[in-house]
């Protein structure tokens, strides 16, 4: 899958390269923005620009990063609620697994498990989409009051904190059931706590099963909230803004209104911001957890399906015409699909080694038995003698007698770190070769480029000598 984004991003790079030449933006700099309306208005001083020599609105540097300084302390607190919410998620999930086994039910003890970790998955959907919408909110305030020049830094300034935010929102869950659940178990007579509570293990059929089911959950869960939520809001929003206006107008309401007098009557377009946030976030789900969830790019190809037909009658028929504002390209956003796809590498390179069962298959393959014969007793470890009566309890870990770890473990250990580090070499190799072999700009259109200079260059040429001949003498 990394392979896939990369060369994805690598064509996506050819198709920004000939919208921008198409639209005639490939020269556009962010010098040659104005300063945002809002800048101008609040801006306590008007100073010289540097580049363009024209006196505008200015804003004081060492304020703005001051106030850069005291938005990124805001983000870490939130960040740290976050955190809390996810051991709360965590600390539910326990209580439910208790509240299973200590009904009775053979039924619910068996599957107490599979109950916990899908009410606690859910209860943590419903979590993340409520913290989102209250720190976009908050981080939209945060971008307004660090007073950025221009429209392009504002949104780039705005993007990147809520990316931040949402990346830990919608990551830290499955990103814990990945790497750290059922890391600090311990083993019987010293089991590891979290306030009081014994930490958390993975079920039999290990973790990625587990990390499966919440990924479903809050993937396709969101996919379909959003689904619903872009289907409805636009109509609320059309039927508040035309009962407003009906209200205003009242009866100078011509029978039969103009075109662009129905164009008004349209909700104002809010931007492309959420649509490219949720495609963010998508593609981190299928980049970075593709490993433990296959069918990842399966329920993505099928939503975008449908959001295209939403969001095409959406932008048709309930908003206006947005304002065309030139760009180059798609700013922030392209660096942080660059991020996710380095990042999905080593991801997907610690799930492979650490979360699912190939390596310890494949060295007791190596060492034992060729066909398993016997493995799934090597994986289960005695407890201590002081534990309980005969019979001895056994769980599944790589421990002696005394709770130590054997010599297995650590060979599996420096196989697992040997395993990653050639992982993500040999990948990073390929992806740089990709890169390589990819041109960022289609070969026609380079030479179209370069015969446009050409061409320049000739008609300035023809022009300065025009204009020698034309200043030139009489004899």
């Amino acid at each position: 899958m990394s392979f896939w984004a990369v060369t994805f991003l690598e064509f996506w790079k050819r198709k920004m390269a000939t919208l921008a030449h198409h639209w005639d933006c490939m020269d556009f700099h962010e010098e040659e923005e104005r300063p945002r309306p809002e800048f101008a208005a609040t801006a306590p001083t008007v100073e010289e620009n540097p580049v363009t020599g024209v006196k505008e609105p200015y804003f004081p540097e060492k304020t703005r990063l001051s106030r850069m300084f005291t938005g990124s302390m805001v983000i870490v607190l939130m960040l740290c609620v976050v955190i809390i919410f996810l051991v709360t998620v965590v600390m539910c999930r326990g209580v439910i697994s208790v509240m299973m086994y200590q009904s009775g039910s053979p039924v619910l003890r068996t599957e107490a498990g599979t109950i916990a970790n899908i009410c606690s998955s859910i209860v943590n959907l419903g979590f993340i989409l409520v913290m989102g919408q209250v720190y976009t909110a908050l981080a939209e305030q945060l971008t307004k009051w660090e007073m950025h020049r221009t429209q392009t830094q504002h949104d780039n300034a705005f993007t990147l904190k809520v990316f931040i935010f949402q990346f830990v929102n919608f990551y830290s869950s499955p990103f814990y059931v990945a790497f750290f659940k059922g890391r600090f178990v311990g083993y019987p007579t010293n089991y590891g706590t979290l306030f009081g509570m014994r930490n958390e293990d993975c079920g039999p059929g290990g973790c990625l099963i587990e990390l499966a089911e919440q990924l479903f959950i809050i993937m396709v869960g969101k996919q379909l909230i959003n689904n619903i939520q872009e289907f409805i809001i636009p109509k609320v929003k059309a039927w508040r803004q035309k009962r407003t206006l009906a209200s205003v107008l009242g009866d100078d309401e011509q029978d039969e209104p103009r075109r662009w007098e129905e164009d008004y009557k349209l909700v104002p377009c809010g931007g492309l911001f959420e649509e490219y946030l949720e495609m963010v976030l998508q593609f981190g789900f299928i980049t970075i957890f593709v490993a433990a969830f296959p069918l990842a790019p399966l329920f993505a190809l099928l939503n975008n399906w449908v959001e295209i037909r939403l969001d095409a009658h959406k932008f048709v028929c309930e908003y206006r015409r947005p304002v065309a504002e030139r760009a180059q390209n798609i700013g922030v956003w392209f660096n942080i699909l660059e991020a996710l796809s380095h990042l999905s590498v080593i991801a997907n390179a610690f799930l492979i080694a650490f979360t699912s069962d190939f390596l310890p298959r494949l060295l007791y393959q190596y060492k034992f038995s060729n066909d398993l014969n016997g493995y799934v007793n090597f994986t289960l470890a005695y407890a201590p003698l002081n534990y309980t009566d005969y019979p001895r309890c056994r769980y599944k870990a790589f421990r002696d007698n005394d709770g130590m770890y054997t010599l297995f473990y650590w060979e599996l250990l420096a196989v697992r770190l040997g395993f990653i580090i050639a992982f993500e070499h040999v990948v990073f190799f390929v992806l740089r070769a990709i890169d390589w072999i990819v041109p960022d700009v289609p070969e026609s259109l380079e030479l179209k480029i370069k015969r446009e200079r050409y061409l320049a260059k000739q008609a300035l040429a023809e022009n300065q000598e025009a204009l020698l001949q034309a200043t030139r003498p009489l004899d």
